[in-house]
């Protein structure tokens, strides 16, 4: 049937686990609007490169996830956690498929950024410098699982 039009869907690739999910971005929207109290704190913290120069932007979606706060420059996403988070099946997933994209995850109590701020940025500051490199127990740092390539394609030298 040369010419026959095609209809949508036929024919099309499955779908991609790394595109963002339909409505993300307003989700993300409104999760800037609607943010916590830590959220709230930190990123008084962390935006206009406050930080030592580094630049986060926050709620951004990626892949079927909306990571809170991501600094690009070197692949790091924190992720702030409320009590229901404690025993939530879904994060060591969701942690495992941002590593493989090229994150590094960094997951912090909301309790932590409201108490002790100061530790908190020094934390994330010692992980930004490459000064924490290696997992810990229960992910609260995962480190990202590169290829030999890095993130785009580029050796691990030039990924940061």
């Amino acid at each position: 049937m040369a010419g026959a039009k095609r209809r949508s869907g036929e024919g099309a690739a499955p779908t991609d686990p790394t595109k963002r999910k339909v409505g993300a971005t307003e989700r993300a929207r409104r999760l800037r609007v609607d943010e916590t109290e830590a959220e709230y704190r930190l990123w008084g913290e962390l935006r206009g490169r406050h930080l030592n120069g580094y630049k986060f932007v926050r709620q951004v979606p990626l892949g079927p996830f909306i990571a809170d706060f991501v600094c690009r420059e070197v692949g790091l996403i924190v992720e702030l956690d409320g009590s229901q988070h404690a025993d939530l099946p879904t994060d060591p997933a969701r942690t495992a498929w941002l590593n493989s994209q090229g994150y590094s995850v960094f997951r912090f109590w909301n309790h932590e950024v409201l108490a002790e701020r100061r530790a908190v940025l020094d934390t994330i500051l010692a992980c930004l410098d490459g000064k924490i490199s290696t997992p810990s127990p229960d992910l609260r740092f995962a480190p990202a699982t590169l290829s030999p390539l890095g993130r785009g394609g580029r050796s691990s030298s030039e990924a940061c």
